[in-house]
């Protein structure tokens, strides 16, 4: 048996986003600094068991994004046609006519580097009042690049292009950006599709404190129609508090999603003290289960 102890990696991140690429799993991560000044890069860690972690610091060249000054964070990736693709946000943008926002880069490997592509934010205004922070890129079976988003209690859909280079239109009714309504919906959107219902999953509460928590609701689109929402993760005392901002894997030695999540260590109020876990998650029949936090767990 092997264990796997939570949290999983020394020192302080977050917003992880996990994935599977050439035969290893790769979380990649937000630097979680009090001083926001020292957010200004991109780290991964990649395993081949989830048990030892190798760190790849530094995956960015900021050399293509003269104008974020302060503050990235909360990266999202994924493998399109021979290229990674990864986003993230900069600069805090919170009203229209700030620089910074939804940034795309692009590499041949999923260590970087990352360059950037397009030389401007991809997305930079509050449409449908949604900052532009929190990316998730989720690929449909048809091929179809959806990008969920949105800070400030607010969560827009949208569709990229082929070369990621611009918002195309929705499919079902033309919009290019379109707002999906959940209940509690504060930031960090993360989708999973499986047997055919997709589960849209998101981030509630102060990501400061113990009220940060995750929700979940399902559809048979990938754009609307989400029903059913209910709470799968918040604080549990004395294990931690304040879990959320997740990515997932699909772990193939136990045929089961895991959950790849930050959280708190209960009683220290330092904001950026956030560590990343691992634990268990069960879904099906367009129902997750409540999840269950971990010191460890072996498999």
């Amino acid at each position: 048996m092997k264990q796997i102890c939570n949290p999983i990696i020394e020192g302080w991140y977050a917003d992880p986003e996990a994935r599977f690429y050439e035969g290893k799993y790769y979380i990649y991560v937000t630097r979680s600094e009090t001083d926001y000044e020292d957010q200004m890069n991109i780290d991964a860690f990649s395993s081949s068991d989830l048990l030892h972690w190798e760190k790849h610091e530094g995956i960015l060249d900021m050399s293509g994004f003269p104008y974020v000054t302060h503050a990235l964070w909360a990266p999202t990736i994924t493998f399109y046609k021979g290229r990674y693709y990864l986003m993230f946000a900069s600069n805090n943008v919170q009203f229209d006519g700030q620089i910074g926002g939804i940034e795309v880069t692009v590499s041949n490997s999923p260590t970087g580097p990352f360059r950037a592509l397009i030389g401007k934010p991809l997305i930079q205004k509050l449409f449908n009042k949604a900052e532009p922070i929190d990316a998730h890129l989720f690929e449909d079976d048809d091929g179809s690049n959806y990008l969920y988003y949105g800070g400030a209690e607010h969560c827009n859909v949208c569709r990229l292009s082929d070369d990621f280079t611009e918002i195309v239109p929705l499919h079902q009714n033309g919009k290019l950006y379109h707002e999906i309504d959940l209940p509690n919906y504060m930031e960090a959107p993360c989708m999973i599709k499986d047997r055919g219902i997709y589960y849209l999953m998101w981030s509630s509460g102060n990501w400061r404190d113990e009220t940060y928590s995750i929700s979940y609701a399902s559809s048979d689109s990938p754009i609307d129609g989400f029903e059913n929402a209910s709470q799968i993760l918040s604080s549990q005392p004395p294990v931690a508090d304040g879990p959320g901002h997740h990515g997932f894997l699909y772990f193939e030695p136990l045929q089961q999603y895991l959950i790849v999540y930050h959280r708190r260590i209960i009683g220290d109020d330092e904001p950026g003290h956030r560590v990343l876990c691992i634990d268990k998650m069960n879904l099906g029949d367009g129902r997750i289960e409540p999840i269950v936090m971990t010191n460890s767990w072996e498999y």
